[in-house]
């Protein structure tokens, strides 16, 4: 009797070990959990369905004892090995956290299933990464800052100590002062505009207004440069343009940029165009060139600040590399948006959309 009280029980014993390894295989917790509670209530119920009848049989009182206690056994040895298996991979995500928090970016926490903590470990693998990405930006945001700013910082402390020395005049030193001190200033403003929209501190006061009025503003204050250059500036607006609700200056400070590269890099004789057309509930401008173009990595990193990669687009035409980074900024601060591609007949094509205002624009 005690050998068949023996076997009994280590049978149910490997029969709930064998279930709780199964119920490792199932996709997530909840499942997990399931699975564990359904075995905790059926093996004991099963043990003592079967110790009922070994009792009414054989009337051994012992024997329902000892299958009782092995089923219960079981039970708690599934909920230990499932239990250490949970705890186990969240210990996992919880190193992951506290190796992150000590500043260890490039850590990634393990996606193994059951799925509730996978797609938790994707989640925190996919913050990690942003972290990472958004640290590794202000480094080389200070870096580059840095130089650029001390290269008009070095060039008036040499003026400076000349004028001092008495090796230059006032007036010989006095006009390229003005020009290192205003370099520096936009620079200084360019970081200020950027540090706001990063933060999300950009306000921007929205209002209805016409497009080809801020176009012809823009296009007027260049002609000039655009003569000097020898370049052909114009624009082709559609008739009958809808309001826009946008911030004017900003518009005006995006496309003023736009046009100044465009001009910058646009050989002479060749032509600076700007067009504006509608596009569903959206009025697109875009200014295009008859220059080089751009390569396949400007197209994706031209609105990246301080990026200077395409050698036909470099800062020796002046600048800081900001531009077309805050420009995205305000574009998208007015519910647009702004990219770069190249035209099929040859240059650069830059475009930003504005939202088309709600209501009709007056007649005049």
């Amino acid at each position: 009797m005690i050998e068949f009280a023996l076997i009994t029980s280590l049978s149910t014993l490997a029969a709930g070990v064998v279930l709780a390894l199964a119920l490792r295989r199932l996709p997530t917790v909840r499942l997990q959990l399931v699975g564990l509670a359904l075995l905790a209530v059926g093996l004991p119920l099963a043990a003592v369905i079967l110790g009922g009848l070994v009792m009414f049989h054989m009337h051994e009182d012992v024997k329902v004892l000892a299958v009782a206690a092995a089923s219960a056994s079981t039970a708690l040895a599934a909920a230990l090995l499932t239990g250490s298996r949970i705890a186990h991979r969240i210990r996992g995500l919880e190193s992951a956290a506290e190796q992150l928090s000590s500043g260890a970016l490039e850590v990634r926490a393990p996606t193994n299933p059951p799925r509730e903590l996978a797609h938790l470990a994707e989640t925190f693998n996919t913050m990690a990464a942003n972290l990472e990405e958004l640290f590794d930006a202000r480094r080389q945001l200070v870096a580059w800052a840095s130089h650029d700013l001390r290269t008009p910082v070095a060039s008036i402390q040499a003026m400076l100590e000349a004028m001092q020395d008495g090796l230059a005049s006032t007036e010989e030193y006095l006009p390229a002062l003005r020009q290192q001190t205003r370099t520096l200033a936009m620079l200084v403003d360019d970081l200020f505009e950027l540090a706001r929209i990063d933060a999300g501190a950009l306000k921007l006061e929205l209002q209805d207004a016409q497009v080809p009025v801020l176009v012809s503003a823009c296009v007027s204050g260049l002609e000039a440069e655009a003569r000097a250059r020898q370049v052909r500036l114009e624009s082709h607006l559609e008739d009958a343009l809808p309001e826009v609700r946008c911030a004017p200056e900003h518009v005006q400070r995006v496309l003023f940029n736009l046009l100044t590269n465009a001009l910058r890099y646009t050989p002479s004789d060749g032509s600076v165009v700007v067009r504006a057309q509608r596009r569903a509930s959206e009025l697109e401008v875009s200014v295009e060139d008859s220059g080089v173009g751009l390569t396949g990595e400007a197209q994706q990193r031209m609105f990246e600040r301080f990026w200077r990669g395409d050698a036909a687009r470099t800062r020796a035409g002046g600048g800081a590399g900001l531009g077309l980074a805050i420009a995205q900024g305000f574009i998208e601060a007015q519910g647009g948006r702004i990219w770069a591609e190249n035209r099929a007949e040859g240059g650069a094509r830059f475009a930003f959309t504005l939202p088309i205002a709600r209501r009709p624009a007056a007649v005049v």
